[in-house]
This record gives structure tokens, sequence and C-alpha cells, in this order.
């Protein structure tokens, strides 16, 4: 499976942003889904997951209130929904993808992705 991220962009403290990941070549709802975020100088972490149905999600403890992951089977598509914006989350959102046999699983280790689109840039300014 292919994946493509985008809605990223430039916006102020406090404003919003829903980013999506279209996904192409595979049986999408095969795939676990999650975001992930890489700054300068750091790892690259987990920001959120989605089962293969939808029906389970989790959050980094950081975005937990603010960020909402969904998805869409019939149209290959997960998006990300942020709110309340903060400098802090200003990095480069990648989109991943995992064959998982379990409905519910939601993958937060990114080591076990093995699929993975280009990442779009969000940058907060304060």
């Amino acid at each position: 499976v292919q994946l493509q991220a985008s809605g990223g962009g430039l916006v102020q403290a406090g404003d919003s942003l829903r980013l999506s990941c279209e996904a192409s070549g595979g049986p999408f709802s095969n795939y676990a889904i999650g975001w992930f975020r890489r700054t300068p100088g750091k790892d690259r972490e987990f920001v959120a997951g989605v089962s293969r149905s939808g029906g389970s999600t989790r959050y980094a403890d950081s975005v937990q209130g603010r960020f909402t992951i969904s998805r869409n089977n019939a149209k290959n598509t997960v998006w990300l929904q942020m709110n309340s914006l903060k400098p802090e989350d200003t990095a480069l959102y990648y989109c991943a993808a995992d064959f998982v046999l379990e409905l519910a699983a939601v993958i937060i280790n990114q080591y076990a992705y093995n699929h993975w689109g280009r990442g779009t840039q969000v940058t907060v300014s304060s």
C-alpha cells in the first residue's frame, strides 16, 4: 500500500488543521494506521493511531483532547483533525500503515509499521 499525507501548513497558535492520509494499492481496511511526527534533533514520535475498523483509537498524551483521528475505508483515507494547535506541535507529520489481523488493534510502535508516506509539514507560530 502507498500512502500520501497532505494538509500541512503554517498556522498560528490556537488554530486548527486537518491532515489527510490517502492510500492506494492495497485493501485499505486490512491496515491499522498511525500518525507520527518528527522535529529536528528528536526521534519520530507517535501522535495518534486508529484500528482497521476505525472503532479504536489511541493518542499521545501531548495531543489527547486536541487531536482526533478518524478513517473512512470506502475512501481509503485517514484524517487527523488538529485543534488548539501549539508551537510545540510544529513538526513533519507522517502517516504509516501496518497490516494487522485484529480488527481492534491500534499500533503505537513505529517499528511495527512497514508502509510510510512522505511527511507533511505543520508549523505553528506563537
